[in-house]
């Protein structure tokens, strides 16, 4: 069986949408793109490259997909995201030479189900917010390694959206970068637990 890790980084105050740059993402009238960039420093860098350097095959939104393969193709066959499997999850035709592209359609959720279901490496996924949406509302994430920035947004597409299914997590590493983001990876760990004081 495979894990399913969601890799993202978030605001404070939980949004997601067009970290990296202008033009990323605008929709909604989004204009605070590139909000992570301030704090990107040598240790955030150590640490992505650290959860990137194991095997892995992406799993993406059809917007996310089209950022990526507008960039990656041209940065070496060697390079792990190049190598990996991108699973596209969408219902519109994927227009690429990007190799090792393969389309998920109809029942997302179904068709992630058996995905995971397979020998293979851990399915990461990155930015594709709406697809975090349906992992999240199908119980189908097994870990979420997030990079928290000391930033609050007030506005913008949520990690944890409207449809969230109710879930505990048991917090399995934790660091802090010189630039004050929080690096914290979180394993599901079945239902939420109730008590009183």
């Amino acid at each position: 069986m495979r894990k399913l890790v969601v890799l993202t980084f978030v605001s404070l105050d939980g949004v997601m949408q067009a970290p990296g740059g202008k033009g990323e993402d605008p929709s909604g009238g989004f204009d605070l793109e590139g909000w992570t960039v301030p704090y990107f420093d040598e240790a955030l860098g150590s640490e992505m490259g650290r959860q990137m350097e194991r095997p892995f095959d992406l799993l993406l939104g059809r917007k996310t997909y089209e950022i990526f393969a507008s960039y990656w193709p041209g940065q070496g066959s060697e390079n792990p995201i190049n190598k990996a499997t991108k699973y596209v999850v969408t219902n519109h035709p994927v227009h690429t030479d990007w190799k090792e592209t393969v389309r998920i359609g109809g029942d997302a959720a179904a068709e992630i189900r058996r995905l995971k279901q397979q020998e293979g490496p851990m399915l990461q996924v990155h930015g594709s917010s709406r697809l975090i949406q349906t992992l999240l509302a199908n119980d189908l994430a097994d870990e979420l390694w997030l990079k928290i920035f000391p930033v609050t947004l007030s506005r913008g597409k949520r990690l944890f959206g409207a449809g969230a299914a109710p879930a505990a997590y048991t917090l399995t590493g934790s660091s802090v970068t010189p630039g004050g983001v929080i690096v914290a990876s979180y394993r599901r760990d079945g239902e939420v637990r109730l008590g009183s004081f």
